[in-house]
């Protein structure tokens, strides 16, 4: 996955918000295919924005980041989808995750870290060229998204846009 710098770092900084664990330099060199010591680089400038990153033995662990985060309630079909994150990435969001809450097994998610048009037309097609479906499905098309931006006011675009668009559940 070749990426120009800046993309490259909000993807990682995306990648660490949504784990859980450690992430080692090496791994991250090998998934965006650039060297380790870029990515040192990478990590020195995401700390310069704000990003609270910690380097164990482990690797890499965000403490804390810069963005502001909110959580929306959506519903729609599985032919919607395309728009639906368009409409949040055009707004300045960042899809960290979808989740649903489910009757049975609570909460289930998976990381999305989408960001770019790009990235939604490989969602897109991975969904069309596999054999899986949406979580969403699970659900009756109701799900979450966890959205992160750099301010509150791009926030605020986002869920105008999605109540615009009626993707916004009650």
């Amino acid at each position: 996955m070749k990426l120009k710098s800046k993309e490259r770092r909000n993807a990682i900084a995306q990648l660490l918000t949504s784990e859980k664990k450690a992430i080692a330099g090496a791994e991250l060199a090998k998934i965006y295919g650039v060297s380790r010591q870029i990515i040192v680089h990478d990590i020195d400038l995401l700390k310069e924005e704000g990003y609270e990153i910690a380097s164990t033995h482990f690797g890499y662990l965000l403490k804390s980041s810069p963005l502001a985060v909110r959580e929306f309630k959506v519903f729609h079909s599985t032919e919607k989808t395309e728009n639906e994150l368009e409409v949040i990435v055009e707004n300045g969001g960042i899809v960290s995750d979808v989740f649903v809450i489910h009757k049975a097994y609570g909460k289930l998610s998976a990381p999305l870290n989408i960001f770019s048009r790009y990235q939604i037309k490989e969602f897109i097609d991975g969904i069309k060229n596999r054999d899986y479906t949406e979580l969403m499905h699970l659900t009756d098309g109701v799900h979450y998204h966890t959205v992160r931006a750099k301010t509150e006011q791009e926030l605020d675009a986002v869920e105008a846009a999605l109540k615009e668009n009626g993707f916004l559940a009650e």
